[in-house]
């Protein structure tokens, strides 16, 4: 179950990466216009992942009890629920882009950039919510290779959009907007129908007592999502930090965290193949099995992000020339890239446990951990590292922030396990 979602992880990240390196030709601005715009994807797909999580809780127990027909009424309640949730969080951040942009600190110069950029940008992230849905749908069913598939082709499809919208027909920035809107609509058109083909989803939801379903979805939906919106509204405050060093230092840093998504490719892919393995392990009483299966993740997630980490290190200068022309930029880029990754290990292991404790039924848990991840340790020693050397400091202050957070996430979840099971619930 993993493997698809590997690679179609992978390629997501792919072209988010490729966006970053056409836009960077295009010079600093839209490049920090872009580099403002990441705290807000994340707002927006922290939204429709927490839905997601619900969704595959929910739908994977029910098909445990062999109730098909509630299965694909939940399915349909899913995508309805969602597909309004998106467009009003999308909406909210059209209509108050000027105070959020304020918050998180851009230059005036940069207003125009970003304006020209945001309402198309908003448009590819409800788009790619609504296909996010039709991928929960499909894990909560145990079909993994549908959607990562999918993943694949439209990543593909973004990553030959962008030449041609942003450079050949001049559209420059909304170019590669206009590109993801393109890929994720194709997407949704192909998951959409097999998803009724297969009798996965019916929207006769009169038929679906209406209350209770989205009580029980919200009882998960609700811990799990603010959960999800812990790392952009982090990442905010993170980049109005960094916006007081300069525009330079948000465009790298903007390119920093869209190699940062790319370098945890391995983590979500085991966020979203593990929940599945766990709840059928839970709905047995396997305990046992449940710790050997975490343990074995956790061992190989921080021998595999140490590697990430080194290799980052390593093509530190030849990733920033790549990536931009600026040279300022590519100075700060370096700087992050010798020192953050190091403490990917930590970060992995932390999203991890946030994903095993939702599985577990543990999801105030799992919103206590990504809480004091970010307001502990990392947010506190972003800002104390700048007050010590300033730029330098506050990337530190990432690394440390991040090995932190990992070990504090690991002795929460043990903590979890133990009380689940003297309380005999599993």
């Amino acid at each position: 179950m993993t493997w698809p979602m590997l690679f179609g992880v992978l390629s997501l990240m792919t072209f988010q990466l490729a966006d970053s390196a056409f836009v960077g030709q295009l010079g600093r601005d839209p490049l920090a216009a872009l580099g403002f715009t990441v705290p807000m994807q994340q707002l927006v797909s922290g939204m429709y992942v927490g839905l997601g999580i619900a969704t595959t809780a929910i739908i994977s127990r029910t098909l445990g009890q062999n109730d098909e027909l509630r299965a694909r009424r939940l399915g349909g309640l899913v995508i309805t629920v969602g597909a309004s949730l998106a467009l009003l969080l999308c909406a909210s951040v059209w209509l108050l882009q000027r105070p959020i942009l304020t918050l998180l600190g851009a230059e005036q110069a940069l207003l125009p950039v970003i304006n020209q950029y945001w309402a198309p940008w908003l448009v590819s992230a409800w788009t790619g919510a609504m296909l996010y849905f039709g991928y929960s749908v499909c894990r909560s069913h145990g079909d993994t290779k549908l959607p990562g598939y999918l993943m694949i082709a439209t990543s593909l499809l973004n990553i030959a959009l962008d030449p041609l919208y942003i450079f050949v027909f001049g559209w420059g920035l909304p170019g590669a907007a206009w590109a993801t809107i393109t890929a994720f609509g194709i997407g949704a058109l192909i998951i959409y129908p097999a998803l009724l083909k297969r009798e996965w989803i019916s929207f006769e939801l009169r038929q679906l007592d209406l209350t209770k379903a989205l009580k029980q979805l919200n009882g998960i939906m609700a811990p799990a999502m603010v959960s999800q919106l812990m790392p952009p509204a982090s990442a905010m405050l993170a980049t109005a930090l960094v916006a007081g060093f300069g525009s330079a230092a948000v465009a790298a840093w903007g390119l920093g965290t869209r190699l940062e998504f790319f370098s945890i490719v391995v983590v979500l892919a085991l966020t979203m193949s593990m929940p599945p393995m766990i709840g059928r392990m839970l709905g047995s009483g396997d305990i046992g099995q449940i710790r050997k299966l975490v343990r074995l993740a956790v061992r190989f997630v921080v021998g595999w992000q140490l590697v990430i980490g080194l290799i980052w290190v390593l093509a530190s200068g030849l990733v920033a020339q790549l990536f931009t022309s600026d040279a300022e930029v590519q100075a700060v880029l370096g700087n992050y890239l010798v020192r953050v990754p190091l403490s990917y290990s930590g970060l992995g292991v932390c999203m991890l446990m946030v994903s095993v404790c939702n599985a577990l039924g543990l999801s105030l848990r799992a919103l206590l951990v990504s809480t004091l991840r970010l307001f502990v340790c990392f947010l506190p020693l972003l800002w104390l590292g700048a007050q010590l050397d300033e730029l330098t400091g506050l990337m530190s202050g990432a690394l440390v922030g991040n090995l932190m957070a990992g070990t504090m996430a690991y002795t929460f979840y043990r903590a979890g396990m133990d009380k689940l099971q003297r309380s005999g619930k599993a």
